[in-house]
């Protein structure tokens, strides 16, 4: 059985206790990709929050049915394709391919089911039938349109008057402005399939009623996606899933928010402001990706600047280097006792670990808060740190950081961070920010090889020259007795060197 959480309900826009149609298990749909290019880091969000929710509730003891959709067949795949030759089909096809080289290399969990607009042509129809059947729906020349009149609950989800809309589809045949379009009759050169009402394709907001009604049935758990879709998408969605089925559609609402830039523009391809995420990762740790995400309410918009995954990767690094200097402390004795022998250090350190699967699960269970998770990691990180500078803390402060240890599996097993070994951490680090800083690895090593044997040669002037210069370039040299090792300095506060 599940562990009982509360969630932001944007139906209701209050924080509800979930209750599940099927105790012990969700049924997810998520609004996936039209493709017709890479994703960005503005798509990864609602990418990353979604597989970070799915884990955590599977974690919790969740029977969790995730379906997350591709969008194969659209406008902007169609003029894209036609710019460069291709057929739609072809073209989707491929960057369905590249989405999940880019979601498995950022760790994502592949969704249960991910149906996509050109397979589910049956159920799209059969769906679009049956609004007409029930007076919903008209067609004219070729097209169906929906009669969002014709719904007295119109605008429940989104808040919006229908006296002032006017949809986005604008072939002929319509009859009010607010109409929208279930099934668009062919053109030439565009993929269609044959129809009652004559050979199209499907509309954009049809698909994600027939699919989550196909994998998830008429009524489900939790439908979730980016905030920029509650209106129009999800609003039709509601609409003509509700009068075409005849039962209430999604029972909870989820949506991230948007990555905002300094001028408070969303990121978008439209505005000409995207970084991908294939470049991301080129140059960053996944699970850096994984961490500036979470640092923040998922519902709550989120600045991007060039400094938003340097300071997400200090702040692993952090993580990293904390759990490091834990599993380096020995001893066997009483936590207690050597917690009241080496002081409040020790102390808080001991109480912070012991409490923190309770406060780590709170803050999940309570509307998703990973905010208050990463906050809560880095509280004990920071508490780690300080009780390694006790002289007696490496030699029997094992038990004492036992608890701070355990709380950082956890966070790996509940929302993937932390998941790898430090040394493993590091050597990715280095792989991917050498080339940012102008550097090789080879290059390092030729300069610690010229500073090893200026130490030999007690030329300590020239060392600590080469040694500067290192730092300089953010490489930070560790003078050990087996020789140097040296890492990416990853924060330039001295607190928190990584």
């Amino acid at each position: 059985m599940g562990a009982p959480f509360r969630i932001y309900n944007t139906l209701s826009r209050t924080i509800e206790p979930f209750e599940p149609l099927v105790a012990g298990e969700v049924g997810l749909y998520v609004c996936g990709m039209t493709v017709y290019d890479d994703i960005h880091m503005g798509h990864a969000r609602a990418m990353v929050v979604f597989d970070t929710f799915v884990r955590y509730l599977r974690h919790r003891g969740w029977k969790v049915h995730f379906v997350r959709n591709f969008t194969d067949v659209d406008d902007k795949i169609i003029d894209r394709a036609s710019a460069r030759g291709e057929e739609p089909l072809a073209l989707a096809q491929r960057y369905i391919d590249r989405f999940h080289e880019d979601t498995d290399a950022l760790g994502l969990m592949r969704a249960d089911d991910e149906p996509r607009v050109s397979q589910c042509i049956d159920d799209i129809l059969a769906l679009t039938q049956a609004l007409v059947d029930r007076g919903h729906a008209y067609v004219s020349q070729g097209s169906v349109w929906f009669s969002v009149r014709s719904d007295d609950g119109y605008g429940k989800l989104s808040g919006q008057n229908i006296d002032e809309l006017k949809s986005a589809d604008t072939a002929a045949g319509k009859r009010d402005p607010a109409d929208f379009a279930l099934w668009k009759a062919a053109k030439a050169g565009e993929p269609s399939w044959p129809s009652p009402w004559g050979p199209g394709r499907p509309g954009w907001h049809i698909e994600c009623s027939a699919m989550s009604r196909k994998h998830l049935g008429h009524t489900f758990d939790i439908h979730g996606g980016g905030l920029d879709l509650v209106f129009p998408h999800h609003e039709n969605e509601v609409a003509q899933s509700e009068c075409g089925n005849g039962a209430p559609f999604a029972r909870y609402w989820m949506h991230n928010g948007m990555l905002t830039m300094a001028s408070g523009q969303k990121m978008g391809k439209s505005l000409g402001n995207v970084f991908n995420v294939r470049n991301a990762l080129g140059q960053f740790p996944a699970e850096a990706l994984r961490l500036y995400y979470a640092q923040s309410l998922y519902r709550s918009a989120l600045p991007w600047g060039e400094s938003a995954l340097p300071d997400a990767l200090a702040m692993l690094g952090r993580l990293y280097d904390a759990r490091e200097t834990a599993e380096a402390m020995g001893g066997n004795e009483d936590a207690d006792r050597v917690a009241r022998d080496l002081g409040d250090d020790a102390r808080q350190v001991l109480e912070l670990g012991r409490g923190f699967a309770d406060r780590f699960h709170d803050a999940l269970d309570t509307d998703f808060n990973t905010a208050r998770a990463v906050g809560e990691l880095m509280t004990l990180a920071r508490a780690v740190n300080r009780f390694a500078a006790h002289k007696k803390a490496r030699k029997r402060g094992g038990p004492v950081v036992a608890p701070a240890l355990a709380a950082f599996d956890l966070a790996a097993a509940a929302i993937g961070l932390m998941t790898m070994s430090t040394a493993d951490f590091h050597a990715e680090v280095k792989a991917k920010r050498l080339a940012a800083l102008g550097m090789t690895p080879d290059g390092v090593e030729a300069q610690l090889a010229e500073r090893a044997a200026a130490r030999a040669a007690k030329d300590w002037a020239r060392s600590d020259a080469l040694r500067e210069a290192l730092e300089e370039r953010g490489i930070m040299v560790m003078d050990t007795p087996e020789g140097a090792r040296w890492r990416i300095r990853l924060s330039t506060a001295a607190e928190d060197p990584a």
